[in-house]
């Protein structure tokens, strides 16, 4: 019987170890996800709710702070939102299924609500969809984002009740905090750059 040389074997151990020393390649966020980062940062929100079987008409302000989660697969949005005497906080996640080729949205806020949406992006607006039972009826929603600049976006709520046709809930805009104050800061130093260069 013929013994199997020792370099060999110190080669076959060296391979095997190798092997188990590789960890699994980590995913990568799907690139559709790279959109919704014009979600990130610090917003500011303003609008007006509709009188239906919903609620009462009002008006409401809000903030809105979005950021990256470790992994960077949702971008995490934190709301804050007065309505009269009425506060509520929420959190988002907002993802992208590449299995669905669809954007995702869960919300939980401190009124006890929870939101399951899907999300399509078409140019500049983002049209989201959900379905969800409500005061023992069927509420399809439609809530759509359209980006009017790099700092604003308009947001719109239409609901179905009961297969009933889309109604307004909802209208508001949203700016990004600080949008105005910085684009006043770069004219002056714009226009000190020229006077220098005279």
């Amino acid at each position: 019987m013929k013994r199997v040389p020792t370099f060999c074997l110190v080669a076959l151990m060296f391979s095997a170890m190798l092997s188990l020393a590789q960890a699994p390649s980590m995913p990568k966020p799907a690139p559709e996800l790279e959109k919704a980062k014009f979600f990130l940062g610090d917003w500011k929100l303003s609008g007006d709710v509709k009188a239906g079987p919903m609620g009462p008409a009002g008006t409401f302000t809000g903030t809105q702070h979005g950021q990256l989660m470790p992994g960077k697969f949702f971008v995490v949005l934190n709301s804050n939102t007065i309505m009269g005497p009425m506060k509520v906080t929420g959190t988002g996640y907002l993802g992208y299924n590449p299995e669905d080729k669809v954007y995702t949205y869960h919300e939980f806020s401190s009124d006890g609500e929870m939101v399951d949406a899907r999300g399509t992006l078409e140019g500049d607006t983002w049209t989201w969809t959900s379905e969800n039972k409500m005061q023992g009826k069927m509420v399809k929603g439609r809530f759509i984002e359209k980006i009017t600049s790099p700092t604003s976006y308009d947001i719109k709520f239409e609901a179905s009740v009961d297969g009933g046709e889309y109604a307004t809930v909802m209208e508001a805009k949203a700016t990004k905090a600080g949008a105005a104050t910085k684009a006043g800061a770069k004219e002056p130093a714009a226009a000190k750059e020229k006077d220098a260069k005279k």
